[in-house]
């Protein structure tokens, strides 16, 4: 197990004004996974491609261990990569792709051929090392390119969304295998992903990027809960955001008082948000309000409801059962509980 620590690490392209990475400090624990989560251009893979020693900083830091790794070369560094398309060699087999690595390091044929049928074996493929690339699904040749990069044993796996190319089905049969395997082998692993489903059911701790700046380094219920800005919340699916003014745990919005019980900030203008699934029907009273029913939406296990108060949208997810309560175009009384807003910085 590695523990990977950045520090003030940049990166500026010749010839481009704005850097690609800026001051990006990470602590990375080791033995769990991290993800990188972003928009495409963020930084993400330019901070990945950094730790492996792809790419030279421009200025900071890498640590592995509290050593900096900085003047190790890329193919000593004891990082290994899967990139989003598998890039198996198609004129080898399957076991000669998983063992390649260990070739390269000088291993005994007969002890690479077994450690590559070892891991054959942990990405459940056992029987395969004879096939070809072509032989194989796209979620197989996934799992060998998998393979091919834990048989040699890395201090730090890097995964460059390794899932964005395949099916649903198939996406969710990697991300399990993945999670069981990190778990098992306790190796740290860095995620590159722009998925917010993927980073919050994989990762242990999740680094939000934008314009290559870490804006939030938080586990992953935090994003959905308490949320460090407005870009950040709207990322995380927030529907529901009101300018506010805050004083006293009261916050005055356009369609109401509410009393608040969190946030970042305390008083002055702020935003507030609530999930959609926190909010309540059939309550009136403290923090409660009128609001009329525009849309809802069944989705099976829960009812999207889309409401309108004194002309700002809210919106909720609740259990079927609310459907009689929930037609449109009916009022309906709504309670947003206080535990449940949270106040951010700026205004929506």
């Amino acid at each position: 197990m590695t523990h990977v620590l950045l520090k003030g690490l940049t990166l500026c392209y010749e010839g481009q004004h704005t850097p690609a990475l800026e001051a990006a400090d990470l602590d990375i624990e080791d033995g769990k996974l991290t993800a990188l989560l972003g928009p495409s251009g963020c930084g993400k893979t330019t901070t990945m491609k950094l730790i492996a020693g792809l790419l030279k900083p421009t200025a900071g830091d890498i640590w592995f261990d509290g050593r900096s790794v900085l003047p190790i070369s890329a193919e000593k560094r004891k990082t290994a990569m899967v990139f989003q398309k598998h890039l198996l060699f198609p004129y080898m087999t399957v076991g000669e792709n998983v063992a390649f690595g260990l070739k390269m390091r000088g291993i005994d044929s007969r002890l690479r051929a077994r450690m590559a049928t070892e891991m054959l074996d942990m990405v459940k493929l056992p029987g395969m090392e004879d096939r070809k690339p072509n032989q194989l699904s796209g979620g197989q040749q996934q799992r060998v390119a998998l393979a091919r990069a834990l048989v040699i044993q890395p201090d730090v796996l890097l995964l460059d969304e390794p899932l964005s190319a395949l099916d649903a089905h198939l996406r969710d049969e990697m991300r399990d295998l993945i999670l069981s395997i990190q778990r098992r082998l306790g190796i740290t692993t860095v995620l590159v992903t722009h998925d917010q489903e993927e980073a919050v059911v994989l990762a242990d701790r999740i680094a939000v990027m934008f314009d290559g700046r870490i804006c939030q380094y938080d586990e992953p219920a935090v994003f959905y809960d308490r949320p460090s800005s407005i870009q950040i919340a709207r990322f995380f699916g927030a529907r529901n955001l009101l300018s506010a003014h805050i004083s006293d745990g009261v916050a005055e919005t356009r369609i109401g008082r509410f009393a608040v019980q969190r946030g970042i900030v305390q008083s002055g203008r702020g935003t507030l948000t609530i999930r959609p699934e926190a909010m309540v029907i059939g309550n009136s009273g403290a923090n409660g309000i009128s609001a009329r029913v525009t849309a809802r939406i069944y989705l099976g296990t829960q009812v999207r409801v889309r409401f309108e108060v004194d002309g700002e949208s809210l919106e909720g997810l609740f259990p079927p059962d609310v459907m009689p309560q929930v037609e449109e175009g009916k009022s309906v009384d709504l309670m947003l509980p206080p535990k449940s807003i949270w106040v951010m910085p700026g205004e929506a």
